[in-house]
Order: structure tokens, then C-alpha cells, then sequence
């Protein structure tokens, strides 16, 4: 489920900042407005060249239960509202498109927050020295992560920002 807007930018711009990972404005500013909506932010992915810039983000309500999935009018409510005020603020200028989508099946891990409220899952991840792997979350530290790769009995800790994408990893049978 996706809504789509679109607009126009000559870079990805933040109160006059280049938008990089090390820069969370925007990130943080998002976050905050998807919150207020009643949603929580799953992923925040800005991209794109410098004629046309791609904002991506994935919404999951806030009280997620089992069967209470983000619908296609939540996207495009949260959309409009980000548009709203993407375009008065000027953040991402005037040449973008914002994609909004639920997350999926295949749910992204991405902060720390989320290793911790998957404990006991399965996930796919891709790792530096490992390649990508089915492992179980085990426990979550400050900036650590304890996984039981499968197949395998021993545990490996590893930095969060080693992870180089995660997902709840699902059985298709």
C-alpha cells in the first residue's frame, strides 16, 4: 500500500544543510509529524539526484496488533500531511516525490527500538564480514545486538550500525 506525491529541488536540502546519514533534522522532524498522525515511523529513506529527489518512508500504526495493518487511506493522509509541510517549509525544496507505504510482511529492522521489540524473532540480515543471514534476535544492549545465526548454536554480538539492513524474516509455507 503506497501513496505517491510528487514536486520540484535542486538538491536535498535542510535549513540550507545537505541531508546526509550523519545529519537526523529531517529524520527527527518527520518522525515527530508521523507521530502525531498516530503512526510510527518503520523506515526514512531520502534519495535521489539533484533534479529530482526521492523521499521514501513506511508508517505502522502506533498501537500495531496483529490484524490492524496501515490501510491505503493511511497513506495517503499521512502523505498529504507531510506534503503539506514539505512544501512550506522548503526541506526537500520544490522537485520531489513522497512515497509513503506500509511496511510489509518483510518489516524492516532499522533502529535500535525495533531490535528490542523483536526479541525472540527471526531475521534476515545482511551482515559485513557474513554476508546475509537468518539469525534470532536474542537480546539488545546499548549499541549491540546478540543474534543466533541459524544452524548454528553459538551466539555473535554485533554493533547495530553493522547491520546493513535487517528484516523480520518470514516463513512462506
Amino acid at each position: 500500500m503506497s501513496a505517491v506525491r510528487g514536486h520540484g529541488v535542486p538538491a536535498l536540502f535542510l535549513r540550507g544543510k545537505r541531508v546526509t546519514d550523519s545529519n537526523n533534522e529531517l529524520l527527527e522532524e518527520v518522525r515527530g509529524r508521523v507521530e502525531v498522525l498516530g503512526f510510527e515511523l518503520v523506515d526514512f529513506r531520502p534519495g535521489g539526484s539533484g533534479h529530482r529527489w526521492r523521499v521514501q518512508i513506511r508508517i505502522e500504526r502506533a498501537d500495531a496488533a496483529l490484524g490492524s495493518g496501515v490501510t491505503v487511506d493511511d497513506c495517503a493522509n499521512v502523505s498529504r500531511e507531510l506534503e503539506r509541510w514539505l512544501d512550506k517549509s522548503g526541506a526537500v525544496g520544490s522537485n520531489y516525490v513522497l512515497e509513503v507505504s506500509s511496511p510489509g510482511v518483510e518489516r524492516p529492522i532499522r533502529w535500535k527500538k525495533h531490535w528490542r521489540r523483536f526479541v525472540g524473532r527471526d531475521v534476515n540480515v545482511k551482515l559485513p564480514r557474513a554476508g546475509r543471514v537468518r539469525a534470532q534476535i536474542v537480546s539488545v544492549g546499548e549499541d549491540t545486538v546478540v543474534l543466533r545465526p541459524a544452524g548454528r548454536g553459538e551466539e555473535v554480538e554485533v554493533e547495530i550500525s553493522d547491520s546493513l539492513g535487517a528484516t523480520l524474516a518470514v516463513d512462506w509455507e
